[in-house]
């Protein structure tokens, strides 16, 4: 991902989590692979109730601040109301951030809302699976460069995972 960015420009990402009982949390900013593996090593999962609504809210104040070109979701469910969700999409197309919904396994109720968030914004919904490891990582790469580069830079990777997300925003 960062070796794809970095070919347009390099990428900061920022790690949006949550976890058990009411908590979400944001890690700093970093720019390199080996700062956000260290970031993801260090997590530990907790269960509870999906957290979507904050995270989107998240990206919204820092898009807020400074440009965010897109928002990378990964979950496997959503337990939250799809409507109120929506109207905290809204908000992040109105700042020009689009959200690339990654869905593991197959909830449709999660497949629902995933799908409505980036139609709202102008993103992508794709679905993985165990098997999909490559799949994923050749679209997270393709995400990056556009997240780095825009639609030119995307347009110019060429590959089949850039042309099925430039597809997939045209719709």
């Amino acid at each position: 991902m960062f070796d794809a960015a970095a070919s347009v420009g390099g990428l900061d990402v920022q790690l949006v989590y949550f976890r058990g009982h009411d908590q979400a949390r944001a890690s700093r900013w970093v720019s390199n692979a080996g700062e956000l593996k260290n970031l993801m090593t260090g997590m530990q999962c907790m269960g509870g109730l999906t957290q979507i609504g904050r995270v989107l809210d998240h990206a919204e104040r820092e898009a807020a601040k400074a440009p965010l070109p897109s928002l990378v979701f990964v979950g496997d469910a959503m337990e939250e109301d799809i409507d109120r969700l929506c109207h905290k999409a809204g908000k992040l197309a109105l700042r020009n951030t689009r959200a690339f919904m990654f869905l593991e396994g197959s909830d449709p109720t999660a497949e629902r809302a995933f799908r409505e968030i980036a139609r709202l914004t102008g993103g992508v919904f794709l679905r993985f699976d165990r098997n999909s490891a490559q799949q994923l990582k050749d679209l997270l790469a393709a995400v990056a460069t556009y997240s780095a580069g825009g639609r030119a830079a995307l347009e110019k990777q060429g590959g089949e995972s850039a042309r099925r997300l430039l597809t997939d925003m045209n719709r």
